[in-house]
């Protein structure tokens, strides 16, 4: 444990130094942007007086910084999602500049240049940080600021572990062997060290920093007595939940006056993310619509003249929360097509399918008038690919998770598509993406799923 205190607080002093130089530098400029390319009707301040109000305001932001918590450094954090701690921090240091300037009655209390500082301060921080979480991992990778690990466990999940970080090579971590009681299941890629009993030995002689324990759940009774022999061990250690990807399941742990909670299932929409990705449906979607309104003109033209029945087809599927809902298609079959089959899936060859229908299917054509799907909210432009209540009751009951894909609403495209599970392919590796997707959606995700539905996604071979 010393070692990893004794690096963290040493990088905290490198995080706190940059941005304290980026604050005095944001300072001074603020200052310059306001009076000199701006220039006041009331005059410009004395330079003198923003130099000497720099060393409070020095003090107060090594404040704010540490209460936002932006020196929380540890070696299996990756690069932070921290701009909403930095806006935390600078807003509370703009907060407490303003307040000692109305105490203090300094002369120098320019309100726009306040302004200025906060914004200018919040993007530069933002910047140099990032600069030196890159350099941080680069050197991390080429064996500095170096640590080793020791895996308790050698099953599924411990070599799990330890391919997770032989693939990460920023955190600095060699693992270096595993721990667990004879005549268990032996790791295919580290050597077995010893035993639970023998941790502290093996600890010391090998000079580990860091504990991953990793035991499948059928074995967490074993836990206290890991925990007894790690009692005397200073070093780091990490519970590695056993929880299987295809659940998609991530946990996150909570905290409520010390008492800490593990969520393994939360709604993935909830809040801001919901309108942002509701915002991004209705431009993105009536973006589409205008563009490719033009051929689905003609597409609908050409269903009209090459088979009887009405242009679209109304397919009752199930969506967010398991509620129905109407997705329209271009009609690319006969009108009658499951009066004698009842609801199948199309195969290869399918007769039902007209012509026109074949072309439209194989390049995904038919899809199009979901767009108004996604305008009206009962689909989005990404997400799992909505399946009729007949096949979700038959899924459900053969595949774990499979009503999981519920949370979200369905999309146009998603994960699975992208990735080629479509059509007369494997509906399990259909359903991990799917649950993939769920436990990692962001909108950058939506973002590079749309891009790849352009490269990849709108024909296969698989599509009929």
């Amino acid at each position: 444990m010393a070692v990893y205190r004794r690096h963290g607080n040493k990088l905290g002093f490198v995080f706190l130094a940059g941005d304290l130089a980026v604050t005095t530098v944001a300072w001074f400029l603020a200052y310059w942007t306001r009076f000199r390319l701006f220039p006041s009707p009331d005059g410009i301040p004395d330079f003198h007086l923003v130099v000497h109000a720099l060393p409070l305001v020095l003090v107060l932001a090594t404040v704010s910084y540490r209460l936002a918590g932006l020196y929380e450094i540890h070696r299996l954090r990756q690069m932070p999602r921290e701009l909403g701690v930095v806006f935390k921090a600078g807003g509370l240091l703009f907060v407490l500049v303003i307040t000692t300037a109305f105490y203090r009655r300094d002369l120098y209390e320019s309100r726009a240049a306040l302004a200025l500082f906060f914004a200018l301060n919040a993007l530069g921080i933002t910047l140099a940080r990032r600069i030196l979480w890159q350099v941080l991992r680069y050197f991390r990778g080429r064996g500095l600021n170096y640590g080793r690990a020791l895996i308790v466990g050698g099953g599924r999940t411990g070599e799990l572990v330890a391919r997770t970080i032989a693939d990460n090579s920023w955190t600095g971590l060699e693992a270096i062997g595993f721990v667990d009681k004879p005549g268990r299941r032996e790791s295919k890629s580290l050597p077995r060290l010893g035993t639970i009993d023998e941790i502290a030995g093996i600890a010391a002689e090998r000079k580990i920093d860091h504990v991953f324990v990793a035991l499948p759940l059928s074995r967490y009774g074993e836990l206290p007595q890991i925990f007894q022999a790690l009692s005397d061990v200073r070093v780091e250690v990490q519970l590695v939940p056993d929880v299987p990807g295809f659940t998609g399941i991530k946990p996150r742990l909570l905290e409520i006056d010390g008492v800490p909670f593990v969520n393994l299932r939360q709604d993935p929409h909830r809040g801001w993310p919901c309108l942002a990705k509701r915002a991004m449906d209705i431009l993105l979607g009536t973006a589409a619509l205008i563009l490719l309104s033009p051929l689905m003109l003609m597409l609908a033209l050409a269903v009209k003249l090459t088979s009887p029945g009405p242009v679209f087809y109304r397919q009752w599927r199930t969506g967010l929360a398991g509620r129905q809902f109407g997705m329209f298609k271009f009609r690319s079959m006969r009108v009658d097509a499951e009066s004698q089959t009842g609801p199948v899936w199309a195969q290869r060859g399918d007769d039902r399918c007209t012509p026109l229908g074949r072309f439209m299917r194989r390049w995904s054509l038919d899809e199009l008038p979901q767009l108004f799907n996604v305008l009206a909210g009962n689909m989005s432009l990404v997400g799992p690919r909505p399946e009729r209540a007949v096949f979700v009751e038959k899924f459900r009951r053969q595949i774990p998770g499979y009503a999981q894909r519920h949370q979200v609403k369905a999309g146009i495209t998603g994960w699975a598509q992208v990735h080629g599970w479509r059509g007369n392919t494997s509906l399990r590796h259909r359903v991990q993406c799917d649950l993939y997707y769920i436990s990692h959606w962001s909108i950058w995700l939506d973002l590079q799923i749309l891009l790849m539905t352009f490269r990849y996604g709108w024909r296969h071979r698989n599509a009929y």
